[in-house]
């Protein structure tokens, strides 16, 4: 009975040791991904891990966010990236339309005369409005921890199950002898 209470003890504490682990490991990947760091390196040492240990459950809960890992600074500099890349093509663009325009009609004044010339190019050019939708699936992740697993946590459940089943076995067979 001694031996059962120390193992299930071992295995309580093996298995916080786990989660607590794996609390680090996510903290780190939303580290890197808010001050763009190594994302992909961070988040490949919690996949692995989570994968690999019991009670590493990624979740927070029924009110908590799915899935539980959601890149956002990522997913907002990529976004970001896309829009400056957007002004700045747009910005050359209209400044290709002015000198266009400004060669087509030298005398003219700016504004009304030019203002039709300068949509035209614009709109024979292909202006882009909005930039390309991003799909933010690619940003947002969750791992399954398994059931079992042969670590101190996942071995120590097995020898407590073992020691308690001789333990009642045992108990049993005693009463049974009487």
């Amino acid at each position: 009975m001694i031996i059962t209470l120390v193992l299930v003890f071992v295995s309580v504490f093996a298995l916080r040791a786990n989660n607590e682990h794996m609390v680090k490991l996510r903290d780190a990947v939303y580290t890197a991904d808010k001050d763009n760091g190594d994302v992909q390196g961070a988040l490949g040492t919690l996949q692995r891990y989570v994968t690999s240990h019991m009670n590493t459950d990624l979740s927070g809960g029924k009110s908590g966010v799915y899935p539980p890992i959601q890149l956002k600074y990522t997913y907002d500099r990529l976004i970001q990236a896309e829009s400056d890349e957007l002004a700045k093509t747009n910005s050359s663009l209209y400044t290709e339309a002015q000198k266009y325009c400004e060669a087509q009609n030298p005398t003219g004044f700016y504004g009304a005369t030019r203002l039709g010339c300068v949509t035209d190019y614009l709109t024979s050019h292909n202006q882009k409005h909005d930039i390309a939708p991003i799909p933010d699936a690619l940003y947002k992740f969750d791992f399954v921890s398994p059931r079992w697993s042969p670590d101190l946590a996942g071995w120590s459940l097995v020898l407590a199950a073992i020691s308690a089943a001789v333990c009642v076995i045992s108990f049993v067979r005693k009463r049974l002898a009487k």
